[in-house]
């Protein structure tokens, strides 16, 4: 309940906001890329993260850190949003309002996200037959991987989209295998 009365009234109207912006000035890739950018520096140092969120921290304070951290490396709208967030105390959330985004995006590329977990990474060839696979079954126009690799698997891929599962997995198999066999005595 709790997260779906944040994403309701904290990160969907933002990020939506951070959407018309970009499509006012014709962005919308920029600033997914710029977006990506911040969840990786989120991701790659919890401590940043820990620090924005932190509410003893003054305004000021974050604003400097963000300034040097993101230097130029971002478009100085999603710059002066970064400084709105941190004014409205909201800047705790920049995680889940990008990732928002994203989902926004997607939606307006009619792009589908799909979660590949694979034993070993995936070559360009691999990756390329995947797209094809998933665009087939969803009827999308792109596909957006997210790799992952599980050594566990020993073997294939497991596809998420959404909630729909692909399991082209050795693992999978075996399992199928084993509950025909024990269906079957």
């Amino acid at each position: 309940m709790k997260d779906s009365v944040v994403s309701g009234e904290i990160l969907e109207p933002y990020a939506q906001a951070l959407m018309s912006l970009a499509q006012a000035h014709s962005l919308t890739d920029e600033f997914g890329e710029n977006v990506k950018t911040l969840i990786a520096l989120l991701e790659d140092s919890p401590d940043l993260d820990q620090f924005l969120a932190n509410p003893f921290v003054k305004a000021d304070g974050k604003k400097a850190v963000l300034q040097q951290v993101v230097g130029d490396q971002i478009h100085p709208f999603v710059k002066n949003f970064l400084m709105l967030l941190v004014d409205r105390r909201r800047i705790s959330f920049l995680k889940g309002i990008c990732q928002e985004y994203l989902a926004l995006l997607r939606k307006l590329k009619q792009t589908v996200l799909a979660e590949v977990v694979s034993a070993v990474g995936l070559n360009d060839n691999q990756q390329q037959i995947v797209r094809e696979k998933v665009m087939a079954i969803t009827g999308a126009r792109e596909v957006e991987l997210e790799a992952k690799i599980d050594p566990d698997l020993i073997g294939g891929v497991v596809i998420r989209v959404g909630s729909q599962v692909v399991d082209a997995s050795l693992r999978g198999q075996l399992r199928r295998i084993s509950l025909r066999l024990t269906s079957a005595t």
